[in-house]
């Protein structure tokens, strides 16, 4: 089936292309408002669709930002990614999301698709380092702000983030006033920031009260199975542990299945204490304590600055950091 073209409503309309092109890109002429409601009329009557792509290359816009995320089935991320395409809505944008499982090489054939697709910016949540997939970003000129996730040798662009390390510290200052002694901490895998920020928070708090262990610090994968596989090994290493934080939520979920499993009781017997706090975390039982990122205002946030650099916006700051906020449940005493 043919496409409908401007052409074809101006033939309809009995005017010029020219005239339908004005009225549809609302440009300002010698229109009567009887033409232009004619011409609307008809556009909207014969599911006219612009063409996009041959508009964005007279005005090198093509009012189209790329989100790169490396796991949309982890709540945490869907939930930015969700504040990202609202923002992006109600400032006229639109989105195209691009998942990565984590995988660099997935993450910068991405890369380089986005820009083929000339979009205007990409809203970008590393999978890991993540050199290569900004060089691209970088070398081609294409305006970009990291999210959650540090990349260490680019620390100085624009970002937005929470404070990972004092959000660690703020659970740790809890489970101490609470009397815990023993707290083991599952850390992230070591080629992302983030964890090494949160283990930073864990060894800060920890030895300033004396009681910095090393042999409880374990390491998993931010998922559920991150969290099921390092809780089994925390239970094989037999120490002493009154408590246990885990990086994120997801983890705390499957260490939660793991200890119910060996009859372990939450809190009598360990407190739990996650972070991010992901909508599901309150709907588990017992509801997990967690470090809570304001997830849908950083990803509101990212949106507005990156569209801000697009728009040649100033901005004081490049870097944006959110506060973080213990919320107490009922995986603690």
């Amino acid at each position: 089936m043919k496409k409908v073209t401007m052409l074809d409503i101006a033939n309809k309309a009995g005017v010029s292309k020219a005239t339908v092109s004005m009225v549809l890109n609302k440009r300002d002429g010698n229109i009567s408002e009887e033409t232009k409601s004619k011409v609307m009329a008809l556009a909207k009557e014969m599911n006219y669709i612009p063409n996009h792509l041959a508009r964005s290359l007279s005005t090198k816009k093509t009012n189209t930002i790329g989100i790169v995320l490396p796991d949309i089935t982890n709540p945490f991320f869907a939930s930015i990614a969700r504040a990202i395409e609202d923002g992006a809505s109600y400032l006229g944008y639109n989105v195209i999301f691009c998942n990565t499982d984590n995988e660099i090489k997935k993450e910068e054939k991405y890369i380089k698709v986005l820009i083929s697709k000339l979009v205007d910016g990409v809203i970008f949540i590393a999978g890991g380092e993540s050199c290569t997939s900004i060089k691209m970003l970088r070398n081609n000129n294409v305006p970009f702000v990291l999210v959650d996730r540090y990349i260490d040798s680019y620390k100085e662009d624009y970002g937005v983030y929470c404070l990972n390390k004092s959000g660690v510290i703020q659970g740790i200052d809890y489970l101490y006033d609470k009397g815990k002694r023993n707290i083991a901490f599952v850390k992230g895998p070591d080629t992302l920031e983030i964890s090494n920020q949160r283990l930073q928070g864990y060894k800060c708090a920890m030895s300033q009260y004396g009681i910095y262990n090393e042999n409880l610090i374990f390491k998993g994968s931010f998922n559920i199975e991150g969290g099921m596989d390092s809780t089994k090994i925390l239970l094989e290493s037999k120490e002493k542990i009154d408590a246990i934080f885990y990086s994120n939520d997801l983890m705390a979920l499957g260490g939660i299945k793991v200890l119910l499993r060996n009859g372990i009781r939450i809190p009598q017997d360990i407190s739990i204490i996650g972070f991010d706090n992901i909508h599901i975390s309150q709907f588990i039982e017992p509801e997990l304590t967690t470090i809570a990122q304001p997830i849908y205002e950083m990803g509101k946030e990212s949106c507005k600055l990156l569209i801000d650099i697009i728009n040649n916006k100033r901005r004081l700051s490049k870097q944006v950091y959110f506060e973080t906020q213990l919320i107490v449940r009922s995986t603690t005493l």
